[in-house]
């Protein structure tokens, strides 16, 4: 909408004029142009044409609308909090609780629309959501704070289990020796495998899938990072560009295993899938 007095009264005496009523609105500042996010209560036969048709001849443009449901009527700080301890609780979850929260979509859709993009980082972990209808600056401030939020508890979580607690043992035998073979890693602990990380096929041409897995009496040990960190090295080693891990939706240590492992990745969750990609292209394929 333009930036100027009467504009909102405007869009008002129209939406009267039709029998349209605004149930809530968000207000996003520009400099010459204000960005506005309404709820609106609209005819049972009118679409999207009617919409912006509706909201045009109140002098906006680039107008983007799209069915909604009662949802849309939360108060917007109690939804940021509902989001916030949803990510805390599972960190992996990020990328599609912020996409709900913005009202995008987690994974890019295949249309001809062309759709806005916005990333966010958590540690070196890089998330992208997509929407038809562009970001303003006020949700990429939001989202960079959301991010910064899960990457300071995930970096204290990780202070955390770096400390020994009450009845775990440190010492000697709990040290993993990491034995590389041309197509993997194995941790070992006295002769025993506790975790491996093997390279897989390949999903497309230079990304090869990562398959690795932790005893569960060995995980929060930093096991499952050197896993990922040797096993991106081995990737390197035969010339791949990308490494993928893929894994469930739910599993909430991949983060902060990405996180330990110092790598840079690409995080993405599609249904009941999250898939970790990691650029090979600065990373040393020398063993340490």
């Amino acid at each position: 909408m333009p930036d100027r007095p009467g504009a909102l009264a405007t869009l008002a005496q129209e939406c009267g004029a039709a029998g349209v009523n605004i149930l809530a609105m968000q207000v996003f500042p520009g400099v010459e142009a204000v960005t506005d996010d309404f709820v609106l209560e609209v005819p049972a036969d009118w679409g999207a044409a009617e919409v912006e048709a509706l909201v045009e001849r109140a002098g906006a443009r680039a107008v983007v609308s799209h069915p909604c449901t009662e949802q849309a009527l939360v108060d917007q700080p109690s939804r940021y909090v509902e989001a916030a301890r949803a990510i805390l609780s599972q960190p992996a979850s990020f990328p599609e609780v912020v996409a709900a929260l913005f009202d995008a979509e987690a994974d890019q859709v295949d249309a001809p629309v062309v759709h806005d993009s916005m990333e966010m980082t958590v540690g070196d972990v890089s998330v992208l959501i997509h929407r038809e209808a562009p970001f303003t600056a006020t949700e990429h401030a939001r989202g960079t704070t959301m991010a910064g939020l899960v990457s300071d508890v995930l970096q204290r979580g990780k202070q955390a289990a770096s400390l020994p607690g009450a009845g775990r043992r440190l010492g000697t035998g709990t040290t993993p020796d990491y034995v590389t073979t041309s197509h993997g890693v194995t941790a070992e602990v006295e002769g025993t495998a506790v975790g491996r990380a093997l390279l897989a096929e390949l999903v497309t041409p230079g990304c090869r899938r990562l398959a690795l897995e932790v005893d569960p009496a060995w995980r929060r040990r930093g096991i499952g990072s050197r896993l990922l960190l040797e096993g991106a090295r081995a990737a390197a080693r035969l010339g791949d560009e990308e490494l993928m891990l893929v894994t469930s939706a739910d599993n909430q240590a991949v983060l902060p295993m990405v996180l330990g492992s110092g790598l840079r990745g690409r995080i993405r969750m599609s249904g009941d899938v999250l898939s970790v990609r990691v650029p090979l292209r600065d990373l040393e394929a020398t063993r340490i």
